[in-house]
């Protein structure tokens, strides 16, 4: 059991998110929190004339939002925060912040752009101070009962 635990959420698959929130609610220990985190990336400068000047509140706002139906959907206490900066060096930062002793994240398939830049997950890995795990996608040729359309609904 886990005092702390930071959960990475994207705003993908609402199937994978459930995932991650049952499996933290389920290794956190009696009295410990869960602090669920999504990170919006950072956006090029050269790109910030096409967005409108409220696009970062709005996102921020949103994903707060979202993030906090899902968790009293599910009947989950959990700490919401959202940040604006580089995924896998703020994940590793509110981890240190909260002086979490787990990192959940969720795996995906690899791109060629994992190989070139990396993933979040392996630079997670390769710079937390905690233990970090990471949970599997489930494999759709080995889930009957799962619709795919359940997997592809976004939060």
């Amino acid at each position: 059991m886990y005092r702390t635990i930071i959960c990475g959420i994207g705003m993908g698959s609402r199937q994978t998110a459930n995932r991650l929130l049952r499996r933290a609610a389920a290794l956190v220990e009696e009295g410990g929190n869960i602090v669920v985190v999504h990170v919006i990336e950072n956006i090029p400068h050269r790109h910030l004339m096409e967005l409108p000047e409220e696009f970062e509140t709005t996102a921020i706002a949103d994903a707060e939002r979202k993030l906090a139906a899902l968790c009293k959907d599910l009947g989950i206490p959990a700490t919401i925060e959202v940040r604006v900066g580089t995924a896998a060096s703020l994940l590793v930062a509110v981890a240190r912040e909260t002086s979490a002793d787990l990192i959940l994240l969720s795996s995906h398939a690899r791109d060629i752009t994992d190989y070139i830049f990396s993933s979040i997950v392996d630079k997670v890995v390769r710079h937390a101070g905690c233990s970090v795990l990471i949970d599997r996608r489930f494999d759709r040729r080995h889930s009957g009962s799962e619709s795919q359309a359940e997997d592809t609904a976004q939060l």
